[in-house]
């Protein structure tokens, strides 16, 4: 913790009283931002232009509806209507449990000067970065590039309608079986735009509002994005028809998944990912005025409740819509997420009831989240029990982290981002490698070459998932510093002491929550 303390000290605002002031101000980023957005769609509509003049002469129109009539008999699937509407509602579960599930989580936890800043911030970031996941998020995230970044064919979702305008395929996990990419870059934006939204909790009754969203964009666009490509990016399972053109597909996938790991829903892209984001934030940002000498409880603990009501309910979108199909295995995730939970709640609230005397709402909510951040890499992976043993657990670990590690480094996450998110999502990621053993109730790894499960020992699944999460960490770190740093140094991170002893609602929004 000193080392990390000695990094960031010289940029964190809490330390830097008397620093000049910072010189650009927030409409002149917005104005970048409008700038590059301008340039980029200029581009973009000069391209049908381009395209034509490369294409040479003009075919007539009796080539061309032959043609599409060709393309359309030989390359377009048929989609099941019942993976359709599942994962259509997937993608509303998934946007539930933002909106309004982690509004209330979190708003219910902060003071109630606070709760609208909360809530705007999450309502807000989700908004925003689900209109650039839209421009170039799921291009980078998930087009062929390089094993880090993906391409630029998908910028705009232009390209998601073939010749004879029917809907492009995304691969599901079994052969032979799509939906349509639209679909799929739905349900994966609803992951872009909640992820950032938790890191929210970390830094919480203290950050700028405008320096929340320029961080988010920078966050989503160089951690977020990335991280999500390595881990889940891959040809499909299509391209997996002999052992050389298996080989050739893995190298040309991201660099995680290159390495073995498995991340069913999102335990390092998420979790992991948001929880370094929210560590390095609330060290830099600093802690709360009067933070360790007032109390700072939960201002509507039914409003957690409620709020983590929503999440659970929700993140059956989150895990078993990972699935892609509705299909028999998909009840193997639902209930993995469904015991896990129930799991880590019984934990956490005995393990608090007998180290602290008393069982208490606000823990019980905690565990919940703790079970599902736990679960989350694994619920495609595990059995039941496996599943339960996870969850029981995650509630431990993570009831230690939000208050014996948390109290020894002696760093303000108001909301234990770190505690629940990172943490949970790093054990539950290692346990996704052991319990994955089909010894242990685990399905192993399917081959889709030799159409067999095996599983590699659990030596080589742990060196896997240790990739995994290392390879997130460090650059969720590198990037969070250096955005923090920027956005510092140009419009600043924190509100001032006035504005945070009156309440960010007021002072940021003009609005109270409450008229009593």
């Amino acid at each position: 913790m000193q080392l990390i303390t000695a990094i960031i000290k010289p940029f964190n605002p809490a330390v830097r009283r008397t620093t000049v002031r910072r010189t650009w101000s927030t409409s002149h980023l917005l104005a970048c931002l409008c700038a590059i957005a301008l340039v980029a769609l200029v581009l973009i509509a000069a391209e049908p232009a381009s395209a034509q003049e490369a294409a040479g002469p003009a075919q007539t129109t009796a080539e061309v509806a032959a043609a599409a009539a060709a393309a359309t008999a030989a390359a377009a699937p048929t989609y099941d209507k019942g993976d359709i509407s599942w994962m259509m509602v997937s993608t509303l579960l998934v946007i539930l449990m933002a909106l309004p599930g982690l509004a209330l989580f979190y708003g219910g936890m902060v003071r109630s000067k606070n709760i609208l800043s909360v809530s705007m911030q999450i309502f807000v970031t989700f908004s925003l970065l689900a209109v650039l996941y839209a421009i170039y998020g799921y291009s980078i995230a998930f087009t062929s590039g390089n094993a880090f970044f993906g391409g630029f064919d998908r910028l705009f979702l232009k390209g998601m309608l073939d010749a004879a305008g029917n809907l492009t395929p995304a691969a599901t996990f079994s052969k032979g079986v799509y939906i349509p990419e639209y679909l799929y870059a739905a349900f994966q934006m609803t992951f872009a735009c909640i992820t950032p939204c938790l890191i929210v909790g970390a830094f919480a009754e203290r950050m700028k509002f405008s320096a929340v969203l320029v961080f988010m964009v920078v966050w989503f666009t160089f951690a977020y994005l990335p991280i999500a490509h390595m881990v889940w990016f891959w040809p499909g399972p299509d391209a997996y028809t002999t052992p050389a053109a298996g080989a050739a597909a893995t190298a040309s996938a991201g660099f995680i998944f290159q390495r073995g790991a498995l991340d069913f829903a999102g335990g390092t892209v998420v979790h992991i990912n948001a929880g370094i984001a929210g560590l390095i934030g609330c060290l830099l940002v600093g802690k709360r005025k009067a933070y360790g000498t007032i109390a700072m409880a939960p201002h509507n603990v039914p409003f957690i409740m409620i709020g983590a009501a929503l999440l659970w309910v929700g993140w059956f979108g989150f895990n078993v819509g990972s699935n892609l199909e509705s299909n028999a295995f998909a009840a193997q995730v639902f209930l993995n997420t469904f015991v896990a939970t129930a799991a880590a709640v019984i934990a956490w609230t005995f393990g608090e009831w007998i180290f602290r005397g008393t069982p208490t709402m606000l823990g019980a909510a905690s565990g919940a989240v703790a079970g599902l951040v736990a679960i989350t890499p694994a619920c495609g992976w595990v059995g039941p029990m496996g599943a339960i043993v996870m969850g029981l657990l995650a509630g431990l670990v993570c009831l230690f982290a939000v208050t014996k590690l948390k109290t020894a480094l002696g760093y303000d996450d108001s909301l234990d981002v770190f505690g629940v998110h990172c943490v949970g999502g790093i054990f539950g990621a290692l346990l996704t490698g052991v319990f994955n053993n089909p010894a242990l109730g685990g399905t192993g790894v399917y081959d889709y070459v030799a159409g067999t499960w095996g599983y590699p020992g659990t030596g080589a699944a742990l060196l896997s998932q240790l990739w995994g999460v290392g390879i997130t960490i460090v650059w969720c770190t590198v990037v969070s510093l250096i955005a923090y740093k920027v956005i510092d140094r140009t419009i600043g991170l924190r509100v001032t002491e006035e504005s945070e002893t009156e309440g960010l609602d007021t002072v940021e929004h003009g609005e109270r929550a409450y008229s009593l």
